[in-house]
């Protein structure tokens, strides 16, 4: 509803989600590709390459700003399966990409010089609570950690300095941007915009209805042809020939034999032995009176979920269920956890300091499991080998199957050599159709195939094995032909060459006709009149009058019709072109009518309460810009234009 009445408020999310982009692409999937072995944060600096620009003379490269295009690339194609990197480009990405980088490197160099800091201790505890980095154990595994890194082709360093970024931005911004308000009179005279009503006349000029006695000649639509041949031409097409590799080709990898489940048993005595497990009800206070407070509230008969929202924590906030001691020390400290582990059901534990605060923790309930016989553990653990050596011959699989690339067989000596099943496609375009009226209907992974398949050189046609789905579903994809874009010879369209030019001479006479109303509108002849004067003879107009709020209610967009009356002077014609060439739309504004909200306090309570909820996000985006422009910043325009060309020039 308030989209209509007021701009779209700019995405300053996207400074922070910048570095998570990498984040998340390692726990999801996407993209190219304390705990033991952590280390210490070094990454962040500046990487090999140009210099695009200084931010308090911190460098940003060109390979910092290019690997975040590609990755960010990389996403955009999961979603739009067809979209290119000129077209991304072409929408900005490269520039956007850089100014996030910039503002963010800014805000970095102002939390440092405040003093805020974020401790490798605390990074550690972010990345062991990652799902993908944990082993069958449910523990945090640093050989499963590193193994998804180098899949996504991620240093430790480069990942680690994300994370030290962003939880460096959380600390700043969150702050600056929880309670932000919007006052009453503003959301008052929004309420009061969108009660406003006006009432107008929408008159219709179809382009079908004139189509009636346009009969180009052969010369016309031959010299119509030859001037709009870009718009007849047929994308590239590519035949597609892929194999599956997945499961099924190692479905003989064996089963699970007594001894290897009892060596699982005998290494995971903790996973099956007697368990206790918890769950917690814990809020962290800045200070320990604050704390100390806080559990006399508790003690005195306030349930600690009401102390908590007093405090302005929520219930997801605070609720910690089914922990063992291991899982809450990660979530919290060591000496919080045994703080918690230590008391009784019902009881509260605390003020316990940590360098996060002080925590105040209640032991809500307490779960005993028994412990498990290797006969009842047996089913479990079988699943979980049988299934790792499936995993394992998958990787042999693939590990032959890339030798034998690399040792330049084809596509039809590897699928012979290993058994794989052939699926090919007809001539299909990026998008996945056939051309020429063609019935195709594409198998479901093609979705995930087609993309590469357009991305091989048409000049190598290289076979490659593409990730379906990852440790799990993988192919072998070729391209078999390439059939480049070009126009069909006139006589094999001529039909829709001459319903094209038909159409086109329709929406220039409707245009006439539409400007001609306008006109006569405009100089005071009703809007009906007009309409009655034109022939052939037109569909009356039709009379409206609605309030703004209306015309954006069930979620769809408005017509642009309607949207034009509530943005036109009164009094006053204008022309809306109607949607696929359609014809034209006639507006004419009669009369507009304020609105007034103060009769209706519950839309001006929920335009405050929309506004509020991006009013964060807006103060935390100028406070973003007001540190950038505060820097000292300075930006290599030459390197910029170099780095950019070079991006787009990789993608062709």
């Amino acid at each position: 509803m308030l989209a209509f009445a007021r701009k779209k408020l700019a995405k300053w999310l996207g400074i922070v989600l910048l570095g998570f982009i990498l984040i998340a692409m390692v726990v999801t999937g996407f993209g190219t590709g304390g705990v033991g072995g952590l280390g210490s944060l070094s990454g962040g600096g500046s990487q090999a390459g140009d210099t695009l620009a200084t931010v308090e003379g911190k460098a940003i490269a060109a390979s910092e700003v290019s690997d975040l295009v590609n990755r960010q690339y990389g996403i955009a194609r999961q979603q739009r399966p067809t979209v290119t990197m000129a077209e991304l480009l072409a929408e900005g990405l490269f520039e956007q990409t850089l100014n996030q980088l910039i503002t963010q490197t800014a805000i970095e160099h102002y939390a440092g010089e405040r003093g805020l800091v974020v401790s490798d201790r605390l990074i550690d505890k972010m990345i062991v609570n990652i799902p993908d980095f944990r082993n069958f154990t449910g523990q945090f595994d640093a050989a499963t950690f590193r193994q998804v890194l180098e899949s996504q082709n991620l240093t430790e360093a480069r990942f680690r300095a994300d994370i030290y970024r962003q939880l460096l931005q959380r600390q700043l911004l969150a702050p600056i941007a929880v309670g932000a308000r919007v006052p009453p009179g503003i959301a008052r005279e929004y309420a009061n915009l969108l009660l406003e009503r006006r009432r107008g006349t929408i008159g219709f000029v179809p382009t079908e209805a004139l189509t009636a006695g346009i009969n180009p000649t052969d010369a016309e639509i031959a010299a119509f042809y030859r001037a709009n041949r870009q718009g007849f031409t047929l994308p590239e097409r590519r035949v597609i020939r892929y194999a599956l590799i997945g499961p099924e080709q190692v479905a003989q990898a064996g089963a699970a034999t007594d001894a290897e489940i009892a060596r699982v048993y005998g290494a995971n005595r903790a996973r099956f032995g007697a368990r206790e497990t918890r769950t917690l009800q814990q809020v962290v206070l800045q200070s320990e009176r604050d704390a100390r407070a806080f559990v006399q509230r508790v003690r005195s008969g306030t349930s600690f979920a009401d102390a908590a929202a007093q405090a302005g924590f929520s219930a997801s906030d605070i609720r910690f269920e089914n922990q063992s001691r291991e899982q809450f020390a990660r979530a919290t400290t060591p000496q919080v956890a045994a703080a918690g582990f230590a008391a009784a059901q019902g009881s509260v534990a605390g003020p316990v300091r940590s360098e996060l605060g002080f925590h105040v923790v209640r032991v809500e309930r307490i779960d005993t499991t028994p412990a498990r016989s290797l006969e009842s553990a047996r089913p479990e653990i079988a699943t979980f080998i049988e299934r790792r050596k499936r995993v394992d011959a998958l990787n042999d699989l693939l590990t032959r199957i890339e030798d034998q690339l690399a040792d330049g067989a084809s596509f039809e000596q590897i699928v012979r050599a290993e058994r794989l099943a052939i699926v090919a496609t007809p001539p299909i375009t990026a998008a996945g159709r056939a051309v020429n009226g063609e019935a195709y209907t594409a198998p479901p992974e093609l979705e995930r195939l087609r993309g590469t398949a357009f991305d091989i050189d048409a000049e190598e046609l290289e076979p490659v094995v593409e990730t379906l789905e990852a440790n799990s579903r993988y192919a072998l994809l070729s391209v078999e032909r390439v059939d480049p874009a070009a126009p069909p010879p006139l006589a094999q369209i001529r039909d829709r060459v001459r319903a094209a030019l038909i159409q086109r001479r329709a929406l220039e006479r409707a245009r006439q006709i539409a400007d001609t109303i306008v006109r006569q509108a405009n100089g005071g002849t009703p809007l009906a009149t007009a309409f009655g004067q034109v022939q052939p003879r037109l569909p009356a107009p039709e009379s409206v009058e609605m309030r703004r709020v209306d015309i954006s209610q069930g979620g769809r967009q408005p017509p642009a019709a309607l949207l034009t009356l509530f943005s036109m002077p009164q009094g006053r014609a204008r022309i809306v072109p109607a949607p696929n060439r359609g014809g034209f739309f006639v507006v004419f504004h009669a009369q507009r009518m304020p609105g007034n909200a103060a009769s209706e306090p519950r839309l001006i309570q929920s335009t405050q309460t929309q506004f509020n909820n991006t009013a964060s996000e807006e103060l935390a985006q100028q406070f973003a810009r007001a540190v950038e422009l505060r820097s000292e910043v300075t930006r290599d325009e030459d390197a910029i234009r170099r780095a950019r060309a070079a991006a787009g020039g990789a993608a062709e």
